[in-house]
C-alpha cells in the first residue's frame, strides 16, 4: 500500500471522531483484567478530549498528520507536541522531547508499515519546530502487545514502565 501524509483538514472532523472512539474502545477492550478499569467509555468523553488534544497542539507546537490511501481514504493518524518538563534528575535533553499523543490506523492499513511511516512524519514535523529535540516518546499500555511491537518495530525501546496496584 501507499500512502500520502498531509496535515489534518477541517473535511477530517468527522473520520477523527470515529478514529478516536475506535482507538479509545480498543484501549478499553485490551486493559489488564487484574487491575480496576480506568478507561470511560469513548462516548461521550471523545469530544472533551479532541478538544483537549486540539488545545495541546496549538499551544505546544504540534500537528496532527492524515494518512491517505491511493484511493485518497483516510488509513491512519498521528498527533503529537513538544514536551517540555525538567526534572532536576534528568538531563535537559531528556525533559525536553517531542511526544506522541496519539496514532491510528485503520484495521486495513495495519500490518503495512504505516505506523512507522507516520511516527516519521510527525518526528520530521516536531523536529522541524524545535530542532533542539533529540528524543521521541510515546506511552502505550502494557497489555497492548500489538502496538508494543510496532513501536519496537519503529525503533523504540522502553524508557519507563509504570506499574500499579490497587490499594487496600
Amino acid at each position: 500500500m501507499r500512502f500520502t501524509i498531509r496535515p489534518y483538514e477541517p473535511a477530517d472532523q468527522d473520520w477523527l471522531l470515529a478514529s478516536e472512539i475506535a482507538l479509545q474502545e480498543h484501549e478499553r477492550a485490551v486493559h489488564d483484567p487484574r487491575l480496576p478499569l480506568t478507561r470511560r467509555p469513548a462516548l461521550p468523553y471523545t469530544h472533551e478530549y479532541i478538544a483537549l488534544l486540539w488545545e495541546t497542539l496549538r499551544e505546544k507546537q504540534g500537528a496532527m498528520l492524515i494518512a491517505v490511501d491511493a484511493e485518497g481514504r483516510q488509513a491512519g493518524l498521528v498527533a503529537g507536541n513538544v514536551a517540555d518538563a525538567p526534572w532536576p534528575m534528568e538531563m535537559p535533553d531528556s525533559t525536553r522531547y517531542g511526544y506522541v499523543a496519539d496514532i491510528y490506523i485503520e484495521p486495513r492499513a495495519r500490518g503495512s508499515g504505516l505506523a512507522r511511516i507516520l511516527l516519521d512524519a510527525i518526528a520530521a514535523h516536531l523536529h522541524a519546530v524545535a530542532p533542539d529535540l533529540t528524543r521521541l516518546r510515546i506511552n502505550v499500555m502494557a497489555a497492548n502487545a500489538i502496538a508494543r511491537g510496532a513501536y519496537e518495530k519503529a525503533g523504540f525501546i522502553p524508557y519507563e514502565v509504570m506499574y500499579e496496584r490497587k490499594l487496600p
